[in-house]
């Protein structure tokens, strides 16, 4: 009783007062705060107590830039990607009350749903900037050439079977594409990685995840048999898009700061250094595949 009465008052609690900090009052602190998601590998995760992650070492270099030290903020994801905007960029939650990001890192860089309008034809998320593009992620399928020889199309997973996380854009899809007729031979994970192992133990012969994410595992398990797919996914909405970052819209001194640096570092290579330092492939994204 206690404790549903003190959550009763947390929820009444007035978050109000998590503050935007401007750009030189950052400077002045000595710190930048960026988020990150939590239990992300291999974007962002712990080893231990170290933190490490592709987005932890370009967060790292972006403070860096500015002279400042990194303090990372772990987010766990909401059910919709405003909802972690709103929680760490503009409003704060009510669990994290007065803690707002400076900086939210892999955040989808996509005109359309910037300008996205909410029932009353406002901008859903006008009080955040996103800029950045620093990466471009897709869906990808690996498979165990021991097990399953080529996947010339995703047909074949009506014969052979796949491992997805539950509840993610791979088990919409292959439940549902092709009338259905793979559903039967998917199989539901708690995440890509006990999908990966699932395939490791035969349990599965493929597995659809992030790109991301599959390059992470297969670098760790260095196993010659396992590969990459090579085809295209019919009637999936988004199969490829590309990763910003986002700042209050008030902090577009800051934004433009960083933004220098991550041009600087896409530029001239450190980017894609760092994204095979983890043993990922690099994609660059539309704003310099279309410049070049």
């Amino acid at each position: 009783m206690r404790a549903l009465l003190l959550l009763c008052w947390l929820l009444c609690l007035p978050i109000a007062q998590a503050q935007v900090r401007p750009y030189d009052d950052i400077v002045d602190s000595g710190v930048l705060k960026v988020a990150v998601y939590e239990n992300f590998a291999p974007y962002s995760f712990k080893e231990g107590e170290q933190p490490r992650g592709v987005d932890v070492d370009l967060a790292r270099a972006l403070a860096e830039s500015l002279g400042l030290k990194l303090e990372l903020l772990w987010v766990s994801p909401g059910e919709k990607l405003d909802d972690d905007l709103r929680n760490v960029i503009w409003k704060g939650h009510y669990m994290r009350p007065g803690v707002l990001a400076d900086l939210m890192l892999r955040v989808p860089y996509d005109r359309d749903y910037s300008q996205k309008r909410n029932d009353v034809g406002e901008l859903a998320n006008e009080q955040v900037v996103m800029f950045g593009p620093y990466q471009r992620e897709r869906w990808q399928v690996a498979y165990d050439s021991r097990r399953l020889k080529e996947v010339p199309t995703i047909g074949v997973f009506q014969y052979h079977a796949i491992g997805v996380e539950l509840e993610s854009v791979p088990s919409f899809y292959l439940t549902s594409v092709l009338g259905g007729r793979l559903a039967g031979k998917t199989r539901h994970y708690p995440g890509s990685a006990a999908a990966f192992e699932g395939m490791r133990k035969g349990e599965v012969d493929a597995v659809m995840a992030l790109r991301g994410e599959l390059d992470w595992l297969e670098f760790q398990a260095r196993d010659p048999q396992v590969r990459n797919a090579d085809n295209t996914y019919p009637n999936l909405g988004q199969p490829e898009w590309d990763i910003g970052m986002a700042v209050h819209e008030s902090n577009r001194q800051l934004a433009n700061a960083l933004d220098e640096t991550l041009d600087g570092m896409v530029r001239d290579g450190r980017m894609q250094k760092l994204y095979a330092s983890y043993g990922l492939r690099y994609e660059l994204p539309g704003f310099y595949q279309d410049v070049q």
